[in-house]
């Protein structure tokens, strides 16, 4: 094989994207990282995205191009961008270079670093667990129940609790979870990183955890390949160590949005709605390489922010076809002040099945579906005509379901600060008993507000003998 030209020249830069010409030889492969050799402390790296003729390429940068000027030397490295994994990183907030943005010691020398380009594990070599994730989150347990070992996405809207529900996830996996976690911040705001770390730090759990941060305001390769490093990292723990790993991500729909702007940069002809052309192979490739081997899982947990609240749109269609587990967040029910705000009818999990869950939760989280459905179908005569107008059976059906909608709502522990409710976690059992229970009759005589925002039915039942 010919010696790959060791070094070029800027040639062009249009934003994050920089032509570089060579004067012979061979030039660098595709995804081969490049540093630029300019006079400022921070390190530029490129990666190569196209050839454009026999001695010119176009690469993306993933650091901020500010003050990069034709002529600068480039040197190819003779691989593609690689970042450190090991132990070394536990507890520390990298960038998508695996460069250390915590402000405490650099990494030590000798750390192990990892290509962010792999493929994902064989078939034959991926584990098919169907072991139940129980998050004590009432209405993910009941209806749309994790796998460990699985992939699991909250879709909605901005406002609607998304980044909520990540972080009361982590913090109930926190206790129950004996693994490592980490985390991905794509197109994440600083303050919402600085929380995070803090958050972690309070809690005693950032020694087990690493931050990955591609933020909001870096360049598009950076948003673009952060998830890249944080699956990396995760795929070291889980090939080379063997350790379950819990992989957070928020928000999945930042990486689609940089990987558009990226083909825009590169001047590719826009797919559907101004998406990528290769919108879905770009997200296949990240989500097919978050799996599980035998002896070793990897359980991903996601954040989608749907624009506009148009779940139809190719991003989401797109993300949602590769989940087991698809949590749909509601404008109507945060409206409401229904938290978490999950659409029981529109969530859906693969392991809602009898031969996983048992025979009493699938009957139970079909019989509350079907109740909140019927609720739905009646709101337009309740909306005309008033509850008094329906019959017996479905004047019923709008008291029970009316409970069932606030007995899924929960008190959170990350929220805690702020509305002055303790967090509940409620154990499957008990979310299964109370609806049952509800779905029987037992509470029609209750004030609906006994049911609202409490944990077990014993809390509510409490709450009830304890109002005026």
């Amino acid at each position: 094989m010919p010696a790959v030209l060791s070094e070029g020249r800027v040639h062009a830069v249009r934003g994050a994207v920089i032509d570089v010409r060579f004067d012979a030889g061979t030039l660098p492969a595709l995804n081969e990282a490049l540093t630029v050799a300019w006079d400022r402390p921070e390190t530029l790296t490129l990666e190569v995205q196209g050839h454009l003729d026999l001695t010119t390429l176009r690469a993306v940068a993933l650091q901020a191009t500010a003050g990069l000027a034709r002529g600068v030397t480039v040197r190819a490295t003779g691989g593609p961008v690689t970042v450190p994994v090991g132990e070394a990183v536990l507890g520390r907030l990298l960038d998508v270079t695996g460069g250390v943005r915590d402000l405490g010691e650099p990494l030590p020398a000798a750390t192990p670093r990892r290509s962010i380009h792999a493929a994902p594990p064989p078939l034959a070599a991926q584990a098919t667990t169907t072991d139940l994730f129980e998050t004590g989150i009432k209405v993910i347990d009941l209806l749309t129940p994790m796998a460990q070992g699985g992939k699991a996405a909250m879709f909605g809207g901005a406002g609607v609790g998304k980044t909520v529900l990540v972080m009361e996830l982590i913090h109930a996996m926190v206790e129950k979870y004996q693994g490592i976690s980490v985390f991905a911040g794509i197109g994440e705001r600083s303050r919402e990183g600085h929380e995070l770390l803090t958050e972690m730090a309070e809690s005693g759990v950032l020694p087990r955890t690493v931050l990955v941060y591609g933020q909001m305001n870096e360049p598009p390769g950076a948003r673009w390949r952060a998830p890249l490093t944080a699956l990396t990292i995760s795929e070291y723990f889980r090939d080379t160590k063997h350790q379950n790993v819990l992989l957070l991500m928020d928000n999945v729909f930042r990486f689609v949005q940089a990987g558009a702007e990226v083909s825009s940069l590169l001047g590719r002809l826009p797919s559907r709605v101004g998406y990528q052309p290769t919108l879905a192979t770009e997200v296949a490739r990240l989500q097919e390489r978050i799996a599980s081997v035998a002896g070793a899982a990897v359980t991903s947990i996601q954040a989608v922010y749907v624009p506009a609240d148009d779940f139809t749109d190719p991003a989401v269609t797109t993300i949602s076809g590769h989940m087991d587990c698809v949590i749909v967040l509601s404008r109507s029910l945060a409206g409401q002040g229904v938290y978490p705000a999950v659409d029981p009818l529109a969530s859906s999990s693969t392991l809602l099945d009898p031969a996983v869950v048992g025979e009493d939760h699938y009957r139970t989280a079909g019989e509350v579906r079907e109740m909140l459905a019927r609720f739905a179908e009646l709101q337009d005569i309740i909306s005309l005509l008033g509850v008094d107008e329906l019959g017996s059976a479905d004047r019923s059906v709008v008291t029970r379901a009316r409970r069932l909608q606030r007995f899924l709502s929960q008190p959170f522990a990350v929220t805690e600060a702020f509305t002055g409710t303790p967090g509940q976690s409620v154990a499957r059992a008990d979310t299964l008993a109370g609806c049952r229970a509800i779905l029987e009759g037992e509470t029609d005589a209750w004030a609906e507000t006994s049911l609202y925002m409490v944990g077990t039915l014993a809390d509510a039942r409490a709450k009830e003998q304890a109002a005026p």
